[in-house]
Formats: C-alpha cells, structure tokens, sequence
C-alpha cells in the first residue's frame, strides 16, 4: 500500500478513494493502496440490430432507441409483465470494496447468494425500497459496480429475489452511475476553463476528463511523448501549451491532435521536435514551435493549416536545402513568420502572398535577390538583422516597388553606405551595427510620404560621408534621426530644415562645438513660405559624449527648443 492508502497510476499520485478513468469505458478505484480498475460489462441482447448511444460504452436495440422518453406505463406494455429469468440485465448489485472483491470466489458468491435467498425470501419483498435507496446512496459515495460472475442459477435467484418489484425491462441499458472527475495531478491548479501544471514535474499528458475545457498548459515538465488518446477527455480545447518539455517527433501519435476540432493556439518551444507534427487541426491559428531540432519542412508538413495566421519556427536547423518551396503554399491566411536563428542564406521561396510581417533575424542570409518578394504584395515589416548582407547583394528590383513596405531592419550587417533602391513606401529604417561610412545623396528622394525614423548608430559615419543632400526627400517627414556613436566632428547640414523632426540623437561622436541655425533655424525678416515658418517640433537633443566646451556655446544654438532640459549636453570627453 501506498502512503496514507494512496496508490501511483501512470506516474502519478492518486488520493485513497480516488476514481478515475484511464481510457473509456474503463473505471478504475484506489482502495488502500491498491488499484482496482473494473471494464463495464454488456449485456447480450436480443435484437436483430443494436446501436451504441453517443457518450455510453454498451449498445442498445436500435428499435428501443427512439422510445427511451416513453412513459413507465409504455415500458411496462413493450416489454410484458414478467422479464425472462433468464435475462441478465437486471440491476446490479451494490459494488463491494476492493478487499471483499478479491477475498470471494465466482462459487463462493453464489453460494452465498443462494443461502440468503433462502433464507430471506419472505423479507426481500417489504424491504425492497429500503435496499433500492441503500444502493442508491452507496453509488453516490463513488462505489463501483460488480461484474456478475455468477451462473445461471444465481440469476434465477436473482430473479426470484425481485419478484413483485418493478424492474427496467431485459432491452433496455443498465443505469450507469456518474463518474466523478479524476483529481488533478498535485502541482496543477484549475481556474474556470483552464488547467494549469507548469513545472509539476509531470511525465505524461494527465488523463483528464472534462468537455468544458478548453485551455491546458503544462509548460516545463518532462513530458516525452503524446498519445492519440491523450486529449479524448478534453475534445474542446482551443490552446495548449507544452513548452519547454522534453517531447520528441517519435513520441507524437499520428492522431495525437487529430480529436481537437476547436484548437486554435499550439505552443511546442524548447522541446526535441525534429519534424513538425502531423494531422494538425486545421482550425489552428497560431503556432510557436521555437527551439527545437527541426531540421526539414516538406511541401505536407503544413498541409490543411488554411486558418493559420502566426507560425513561429525560430531557434531550429532549417535552411532553403531543406525547406520544400511549396512548403508554405497551404497557409491561405498567414500573416505573420518567424524564421529567425536558422541555417538560411537566402530568402525562402514560395512566401505566401498573405504574408505582412517576416522576420529572418540571426541567420547567413548573403543576398536579396528580386524575385524574392514578387508575390508578397502585402508585406510591411522585414527583419534582416545580424545577417551577412552587402549593398551590392540587394537587388535594385528586390523592393523598390512595394506599395506596403513600411518598415525594415538591416541592423548588423555588413553595410557600407545606406543602401539604394529602398522601398518608396518606407518609413522606419534601422541600419545600427554596420560599417556605413556614408549616405549617398537623394538616397531617400523617391520616398512617398517620406521616410519617418532613421537609425544609423554604431556606424562609421564622417563628416564627409554626408552630403548637403543626404536627407532630401526626407526634410518634411523625418521624426526620429539618430547618428550617436559615429564618428562626426560637426552637426550634420540639413537637420535645420527638417520641421517635423522630434528626436535627435549625436551623442558619442567627435563634435566640438554648434554653430547658431545647424540645429535650429531662425526666422529671417523677408517673406518666406509657410512651411518656413512652421514651428520647430524637437524635444530632445543629445550631444553628450563629444568634445563640446558648453560654456562657449552660443545662445542662438537652440532657440527652437522650448526647454533647456531637452538638451543634454553632460557629460562630455575631455579634448
């Protein structure tokens, strides 16, 4: 026996008393330490054709099917006044506990049985209702129903025993208690629809059964394998995560998921998955299979996925070898993709025409060629940071002609100047961490509305590797321009034209001083245009980190500024 009359089923601690159900139509009891598990038992019926009710475990005639609504008077006309007394499907006896069950006998119940009945055949009549109500009351206590193992005879006494009383007739099924739920495994909790066992130190997917459900997490356990039985209690589910566990490709049952006809959000991070599982649901829309080992993605390995919009493959061993071109050819919905952390050196093909959102970050992507995103004419962020890519290795046709490209990043590449041919929809661009020394003139030129945020810090940059038309065709969009940790000795011409402009970052360069209107622009008596005279909308300046003697500047260096704390101008290097 176990502590405290426990007893351990699959792993797991269950309570004395506890009941549970491994697989259906399968009842077992924790009795003392002792696992006593009993299969329901069926009758035989006597029908040309049987059906078996949704939800219950034996068949039933087919033509009594549709008259189980019918009144005692109705039941009592079909089936006659007196069952056969050879029919065994009267009511069972009250369960008896686990130790009665294993001490007795087929024969030694019987005979029993048969001296009680002799003995107390006058008696049974009156006291029928009182044992109607005990049995009853003992099943609601959780008892289990006994198998009949008796002969013949035991059920002509039986039948004897019940004579005068008003029995279910021999078709009809035999009553089966209510299964109480199964306890939860200790470390988890429930909180209306929702079971969570994070870090249970759990082996195995608990047998839970509950139809309501319908999220279960059990992220961080040691969980290595997923039956196809696993989920049949929670047919419902809509989100499941198993992250960080330690299944394996091998372990998933081909039909694993296959029950899940609601399951909406899938999460399989940090495990050993080499291969993306199969028979997925195709009402999922999100799933995150991050850091594992997959190493391969066929043109089935996503098939019938129409309604996925997030697919999350980061931290695996994938690359253009080994991802099939029409392997994403199914996802008539996918918007958003993360690749990042892989083995590419290319763009992958066959992207989806759906696609909004790639990211492709910590790869050895070397080049972008033009066909690259032919098809994707809705796509609006691009994330190609920490890559091995060269200007010259972006084709001028690669994105130029996006009409929805607003945002990409190129951050920590191996960049010399600020790449041409950029989208004309662009308006964030992130060029931090490279070797730029230099942005070509009208670069940003063709650019409608204009370029928004600009980030080139961590570069190269000089003073002579900006020219006086560096920032055309962004001077009336541009709100964010940060040029801190390079290598310029003066502010940048052209920063005082640009109106809309609220951040500007020149901290850690070489600057010496800031000469009146390289900043702000002060008015001029003559008539200019309106846009001339548009207010200044900079709120912050950085300039500290140089070589700026603060007392000698100038009063006229920041009229536009409404307040001197926006200007941070401490500490700076001494010269």
């Amino acid at each position: 026996p176990g502590k405290k009359g426990q007893c351990s089923a699959n792993g797991m601690i269950m309570f004395d008393k506890a009941v549970w159900s491994p697989k259906p139509c399968v009842t077992c009891l924790c009795s003392k330490g002792q696992v006593i598990c009993d299969t329901t038992m069926c009758h035989p019926l006597k029908c040309p054709q049987t059906i078996i009710p949704a939800g219950e475990c034996c068949p039933v005639c087919s033509e009594t099917a549709s008259s189980l609504d019918s009144s005692v008077d109705d039941i009592g006309e079909v089936s006659g006044d007196s069952p056969d007394p050879k029919d065994s499907t009267s009511l069972l006896p009250p369960a008896r506990t686990g130790m009665e069950k294993d001490e007795l006998l087929p024969t030694e119940v019987t005979e029993i049985r048969d001296k009680e009945g002799r003995r107390k055949g006058a008696k049974k009549r009156k006291r029928k209702g009182k044992k109607s109500r005990q049995r009853h009351k003992g099943r609601r206590r959780g008892k289990l129903p006994v198998p009949r193992r008796g002969g013949a005879g035991d059920e002509q006494n039986q039948s004897d025993e019940d004579d005068g009383a008003f029995r279910i007739p021999s078709h009809f099924p035999i009553p089966v208690p209510p299964r109480e739920a199964p306890p939860l495994p200790s470390g988890c909790s429930t909180s209306d629809t929702t079971v969570s066992c994070i870090n249970a130190k759990l082996t195995q997917i608990p047998p839970i059964s509950d139809p309501e459900l319908t999220s279960l997490d059990l992220t961080g356990n040691s969980i290595t394998t997923i039956s196809d039985e696993a989920f049949n209690g929670i047919p419902n589910l809509e989100w499941i995560d198993l992250s960080k566990n330690n299944i394996t490709s091998p372990g998933i049952g081909p039909k694993a998921f296959k029950i899940l006809k609601k399951l909406k959000r899938l999460y399989l991070d940090g495990n050993m998955l080499v291969l993306i599982p199969s028979e997925l649901p195709s009402t999922l829309e999100e799933i995150k299979i991050n850091d594992n080992q997959l190493h391969a993605i066929d043109e089935d390995g996503l098939k019938d996925l129409k309604n996925l919009v997030t697919l999350e493959l980061e931290g695996n061993k994938l690359s253009e070898a080994n991802v099939s071109p029409l392997a994403f050819h199914p996802l008539k919905s996918l918007s958003y993709l993360r690749l990042g952390r892989n083995k590419f050196r290319i763009i992958p093909q066959g992207l989806p025409a759906t696609l909004e959102e790639l990211y492709l970050e910590h790869n050895q992507i070397e080049e972008v060629s033009e066909i690259c995103f032919n098809h994707t004419t809705n796509i609006n962020i691009i994330g190609l940071k920490h890559n091995k890519l060269e200007e010259h290795r972006i084709a001028p046709l690669a994105w130029i002609n996006q009409e929805n490209l607003e945002s990409i990043d190129l951050s920590y590449n191996k960049l010399y100047h600020v790449p041409s041919y950029l989208p004309k929809s662009l308006l964030h661009l992130v060029l931090i961490g490279n070797q730029i020394e230099r942005i070509p003139g009208y670069v940003f030129g063709h650019m409608m509305p204009g370029l928004e945020y600009l980030y080139l810090s961590f570069n190269k940059l000089t003073d002579d590797g900006i020219d006086p038309v560096s920032f055309f065709g962004a001077y009336h969009s541009l709100r964010e321009l940060f040029l801190d940790h390079n290598e310029l000795k003066a502010v940048p011409f052209g920063i005082d034209e640009m109106r809309k402009l609220r951040f500007l970052r020149l901290n850690n360069n070489k600057i010496r001083t800031v000469p009146p209107e390289r900043i702000c622009r002060t008015q001029s008596g003559h008539e200019d245009s309106e846009e001339e005279h548009e207010e200044s909308h900079l709120e912050h300046v950085h300039l500290e980190n140089n070589h700026i003697n603060t007392r000698k500047l100038s009063p006229h260096s920041f009229p536009c500024i409404r307040s001197y704390c926006s200007v941070v101008l401490k500490p700076q290097k001494p010269r």
